[in-house]
């Protein structure tokens, strides 16, 4: 036991050693590499196709929005009422109200959290559409430019390496 131990701290000393020999040669090979950046946010907000699916979402939208709005100040509506005339309801007449308001409340609950569902559903489908348009762009500005690697969302990056104006241009073509 005492003699593993001994040389435990030997083999970890060497096994850094390899380590560090084998992260200096793949930085050497990685310096000879092409590397570009790209920001997704801003595909997603400056496109045509963003600002247009943005309109096209909208529309589609527009309808249940103003229903749900709607349904929200009835309900609005509906609770200042029972607040002002609760304490002069008889029993049986305040439970059926209180009913009624926390029946009003769940339909309210219901339908915005569908209307966000879907919405957020249907955008990520938009996104989606745009994202496939994009990648087919990226790939051929990569081959076309000698890219090695297209990073995306990075922390931070130079302005150098970022290609995402050639792609918004591409992409508004």
């Amino acid at each position: 036991m005492k003699i593993a131990s001994a040389l435990l701290p030997k083999t970890l000393a060497a096994a850094a050693a390899l380590v560090a020999l084998s992260v200096s040669c793949s930085l050497a090979q990685a310096q000879d590499s092409r590397i570009a950046w790209l920001s997704t946010e801003r595909i997603y907000n400056e496109s045509k196709l963003a600002q247009q699916a943005g309109v096209k979402l909208e529309a589609e939208f527009k309808s249940r929005e103003k229903a749900v709005q709607e349904l929200a100040a009835r309900f609005k509506s509906a609770s200042e009422k029972l607040e002002k005339e609760l304490p002069s309801l008889a029993e049986g007449e305040r439970a059926r109200r209180q009913r009624e308001y926390f029946d009003l409340d769940k339909e309210l609950q219901r339908r915005q959290r569908e209307f966000r569902e879907d919405l957020n559903q249907r955008t990520n489908e938009e996104r989606a559409a745009i994202s496939d348009k994009a990648t087919k762009i990226i790939k051929q500005l990569a081959q076309v430019e000698g890219f090695d690697i297209v990073l995306q969302d990075a922390v931070w990056a130079s302005p150098r390496i970022d290609i995402t104006d050639k792609v918004l241009k591409a992409l508004d073509k």
